[in-house]
C-alpha cells in the first residue's frame, strides 16, 4: 500500500482499526455509542523513528493524534514519544 504521506523526525502514520459495533453481550451499539479505537496499524515512519517499524500495530495516547483525511482515506498521525506500546 502506497501511502501519500511522508512523516518528518519522529512522527508515525498510521490508520486506526473499525471500532466495536458490538459488546462483549452481543448488542449493537449505534456510532455515536461506540469508544473510539486506540489501536491503530502503522504504515509509514519518520527518519528518526527508533522503536517503531512499518507494520507494527501499535496503542497510542488518546488526545496526541493529527487526523488527516486525503484521496477519501484516514490517516493519523503520531509522535513517536506519544506510542505507548506495540501490540501482538
Amino acid at each position: 500500500m502506497s501511502v501519500p504521506i511522508q512523516p518528518l523526525s519522529d512522527y508515525v502514520v498510521c490508520q486506526s482499526e473499525a471500532a466495536q459495533s458490538k459488546t462483549a453481550s452481543g448488542l449493537y451499539l449505534p456510532d455515536n455509542a461506540q469508544e473510539k479505537p486506540k489501536t491503530a496499524k502503522v504504515l509509514a515512519i519518520g527518519k528518526n523513528v527508533k522503536q517503531i517499524k512499518v507494520g507494527d500495530k501499535i496503542l497510542y495516547k488518546s488526545y496526541s493524534t493529527t487526523d488527516v483525511k486525503l484521496d477519501s482515506e484516514e490517516y493519523i498521525l503520531v509522535k513517536e514519544e506519544d506510542i505507548l506500546a506495540t501490540v501482538k
